[in-house]
C-alpha cells in the first residue's frame, strides 16, 4: 500500500495500475477503491488508473473531523502532487462525481477531461431519491439495509436485459466506514454553484433506472456545465458501469481518446 500525507497530516492510501496517461477513478460515498475492482482493468491497455481510499475509508487514516466533498478533492490534489502528475482525466461516480466537479471547477489546470457518472449537480436544484428508497436504506436490520442498498445499485438477477447488460458478481457487503460524513452543507461551495465554472470536456453518464440518484439529475447536471454531453444506459441502475460494462467502458475510452486528439 502506498500513501500520501496531506497538509493536515492525514495519510491517504492510493493505488496505481495500468499503463499510459493517468485516469483518476473516484468512488461513491463511504466506499474505498474496491468500488472499481470489477471494471478498472478495462482502462489499463491505454490508461494508468489511480484510485484512492477517501479519508475515513479503506486503508486511509480516519480522523475524527467533519469531512466534505471539497476536502476529498483537496486530498486528490495532494496525491496528484505527490506523484508529480500535472494533469489527469477524472472519472467520478455517485459522491465521487461531486468530488470530481470540485476538482474541475477549482483546479481546472489539473483536469484534461471529466466523466461524471450517476451523480448530480448538488445544491437545491438536484432531485433527491424517493422516500421509499430512503426508508429501505434506513432499515434497522443491517442485513436488510445492505440488501436494499444492493437492490438500488443493480437490477436483481433475472431482470430484463439489453445488449451489454450484465449482472454484477460482487456481493452486497459495502458499508460506511466510521468517521465518514459527506453532507453538502459541510462544504463551502456546493457543486451546483461550481458547475458553470467547469471548462474541461465533460461526459455525463447515468443508468436509466437509477433509484439512489434519480436519472433526472443527468440532464440537470449537463445543463449547468458548458458543452457537456449526456448518455443514458437503458435498464440499468446506480451501478450502470457494472451492469452495462461492455458499453460503458468503451464509451469512456472513446470519449477520452477524442478529447486527447490535437
Amino acid at each position: 500500500m502506498t500513501y500520501t500525507t496531506t497538509r493536515d497530516g492525514t495519510r491517504i492510501a492510493y493505488q496505481l495500475q495500468g499503463e499510459g496517461p493517468a485516469l483518476v477513478l473516484l468512488a461513491g460515498q463511504a466506499n474505498s477503491h474496491h468500488w472499481w475492482d470489477s471494471v478498472r482493468v478495462d482502462f489499463h491497455p491505454v490508461r494508468t488508473t489511480l484510485t484512492l481510499d477517501y479519508r475515513g475509508t479503506g486503508e486511509s487514516d480516519k480522523p475524527d473531523i467533519l469531512h466534505s466533498t471539497e476536502l476529498f478533492a483537496q486530498d486528490v490534489i495532494a496525491v496528484l502532487d505527490d506523484l508529480g502528475i500535472d494533469r489527469a482525466d477524472i472519472y467520478g461516480t455517485s459522491m465521487g462525481g461531486r468530488v470530481a466537479q470540485h476538482l474541475a471547477a477549482r483546479h481546472p489546470h489539473c483536469v484534461n477531461a471529466l466523466i461524471l457518472g450517476c451523480t448530480s449537480p448538488g445544491g437545491p436544484h438536484s432531485i433527491e431519491r424517493g422516500n421509499d428508497v430512503r426508508r429501505a436504506l434506513a432499515q434497522p436490520q443491517p442485513a436488510a439495509a445492505r440488501q436494499a442498498c444492493w437492490n438500488s445499485r443493480t437490477h436483481p438477477a433475472g431482470s430484463p436485459t439489453t445488449p451489454g447488460h450484465t449482472t454484477p458478481s460482487a456481493t452486497p457487503t459495502r458499508r460506511p466506514s466510521p468517521g465518514v460524513t459527506t453532507s453538502r452543507s459541510a462544504t463551502g461551495t456546493t457543486p451546483e454553484t461550481s458547475c458553470p465554472r467547469i471548462s474541461a470536456p465533460t461526459l455525463v453518464l447515468h443508468g436509466s433506472d437509477d433509484l439512489l440518484n434519480p436519472t433526472a439529475n443527468a440532464p440537470l447536471l449537463a445543463d449547468r456545465i458548458p458543452d457537456a454531453r449526456v448518455h443514458l444506459f437503458p435498464d440499468t441502475r446506480h451501478a450502470y458501469f457494472e451492469e452495462a460494462r461492455t458499453h460503458a467502458s468503451p464509451l469512456v475510452l472513446d470519449f477520452l481518446t477524442a478529447t486527447h486528439q490535437p
